[in-house]
């Protein structure tokens, strides 16, 4: 992933959006979101009810970012909830000012401009 788009995601919210049980999209706004990896995204559960609830239906997620200046990128992957362990703690060192609950780990499959 190349510089600017990791930038982009770390200095901006994204939308988040899952899919319901229906097949409907579930769109939520998140910060505080981490690269913690060349594939990979933690973002921390934030009182994410129905998108906790999507998830076990289908870990399927699209994210997109954006800024003034740039162009957005629309960012496909599959989502991993963790209740404890190493991405929590992570989780916890970023959402400073909210309780991070839990930890969502994103493999990217899929970077594109939009």
């Amino acid at each position: 992933m190349e510089e600017k788009i990791k930038r982009m995601i770390e200095k901006n919210p994204l939308a988040f959006a899952t899919i319901d049980k229906s097949g409907k999209p579930y769109v939520i706004a998140v910060a505080d979101v981490k690269i913690i990896s060349e594939d990979r995204i933690l973002i921390g559960d934030n009182y994410m009810g129905k998108t906790l609830e999507n998830l076990k239906n289908s870990p399927n997620v699209s994210l997109v970012v954006w800024d003034k200046h740039e162009k957005g990128y629309k960012i496909q992957g599959t989502a991993e909830y963790f209740s404890d362990g190493e991405w929590v703690e992570k989780a916890k060192e970023i959402h400073k000012s909210y309780p991070a609950k839990g930890a969502i780990v994103i493999e990217i499959n899929e970077v594109r401009m939009c």
